[in-house]
């Protein structure tokens, strides 16, 4: 124990010596790791995100997407281009029909996405979000309502629900209910406004501050026709769940012919494509921190090679008064381990800093967890040790005698 203090105290003494050099040194190895602290931060808020949104909206969730089941990567990039997310769907609404009549299903609603010019009596929204769906939506979809009610279909199809942002853009005012707008030369008569809402990430890929809600058959008759995404499903309790999935998929199955084109998810599978595509680019990203952090790592290495030039004198007395090779070799080592662990400390809280300040402009907050810090301690170690071990055995390696005879 009293050998391992005396290493260490040798160690910070070296450090201490070479303040500017070290603090260089440790920064080198901050930065890529600072690198993959954001990234991580920014992936598990994502996640985050994702988990608590399921859980929000009950544990009898059950999506139904298009899919070609092709690997995940073609499948997430095929269904996040506008071509097929707005022209491919292999869903219609006469899905919905469908699955409302199997056994064990409270609620089924469709989520028919696309983009149209919004007009009212003072202003224009060009390129505006509407989302075509029906009554079930707000059984599985909660929100609040700040004024009025949902679209509904047993009166009056041409009604249309509207965001707080939105509201304000299109009527200057937070309650429009009664007014009108017109959305492909159809109108449309607002009988609510959404209560803003806190997070624009959810399973449903719809901003709903800044959109517009429609029914569906009222928006196909007025677009001449709509592509839905996905349907959301609802099943009656959690025990029912695996069977109604099962059933819904076997009844999609033969209303399109032995098609199965689409994916019928549940529980921790349902996220949309975008968070999947998210975590393939950030691990993307993670392997080009990597890099930088391989040449923190060679600057390590390369410090450490000129202090064991520098020191050559003192190992050479240090193995003449009985200092072993592994005496030598453990000395160094530990002095590049807690280099690299400085640099993996000073990384994580830069990191952070970073994913603060990205947490200003976007609506992920900055996640913490303790995977995370293990994860960082143990690539401070693994770096350390990994760069650090050349410089050490090459200083263990030297001999005695050439030593002595070597000043600075």
């Amino acid at each position: 124990m009293s050998l391992l203090l005396t290493h260490i105290r040798l160690a910070r003494t070296s450090i201490k010596e070479n303040r500017t050099r070290s603090f260089l040194t440790c920064l080198g190895i901050a930065v890529g790791v600072a690198s993959i602290i954001l990234i991580l931060s920014l992936t598990g808020s994502i996640t985050r995100l994702v988990s608590e949104e399921t859980k929000t909206l009950g544990e009898e969730l059950i999506i139904v997407r298009p899919s070609s089941h092709k690997d995940m990567v073609t499948n997430i990039l095929e269904e996040l281009t506008a071509t097929n997310a707005y022209q491919k769907s292999s869903l219609a609404l006469e899905d919905v029909a469908t699955i409302k009549e199997i056994e064990n299903i409270e609620a089924a609603a469709p989520v028919a996405i696309t983009t149209a010019t919004v007009m009212s009596d003072k202003n224009t929204v060009e390129s505006a979000t509407v989302l075509g769906t029906n009554e079930d939506f707000i059984k599985i979809q909660p929100m609040t309502f700040r004024y009025g009610s949902f679209v509904t279909s047993k009166f009056n199809n041409n009604t249309a629900v509207v965001g707080h942002t939105m509201s304000l853009v299109l009527f200057n005012t937070t309650n429009p209910v009664g007014k009108t707008l017109t959305i492909f030369g159809e109108r449309f008569v607002v009988v609510g406004v959404i209560s803003k809402m806190e997070d624009a990430i959810n399973i449903n890929n719809v901003d709903f501050d800044n959109a517009v809600i429609l029914n569906a058959d009222s928006l196909a008759k007025a677009a001449g026709g709509v592509q839905v995404q996905q349907i959301d499903v609802k099943a009656t309790n959690i025990d029912c769940l695996e069977q109604a999935s099962a059933d819904i998929e076997k009844a999609l199955v033969e209303k399109k012919s032995g098609e199965n084109n689409f994916t019928v998810v549940y529980g921790d599978k349902i996220k949309h494509p975008a968070s999947a595509l998210f975590t393939i680019v950030s691990g993307m990203l993670t392997m080009v921190a990597g890099i930088s952090l391989i040449v923190g790592g060679i600057g390590v290495m390369n410090i450490m090679l000129v202090s064991v030039a520098e020191r050559t004198h003192e190992i050479g007395i240090r193995k003449a008064v009985g200092a072993s090779g592994r005496n030598i070799l453990v000395q160094f080592l530990f002095e590049s381990l807690i280099l690299s662990v400085m640099g993996g400390f000073l990384g994580l809280a830069l990191g952070y800093v970073l994913a603060f300040f990205v947490s200003i402009i976007t609506p992920f907050a900055p996640y913490i967890s303790w995977q995370i810090l293990a994860m960082t301690f143990g690539v401070s170690v693994g770096v350390g040790v990994l760069f650090g071990i050349y410089p050490a055995i090459k200083a263990a390696t030297k001999n005695p005698i050439e030593s002595l005879k070597h000043y600075r």
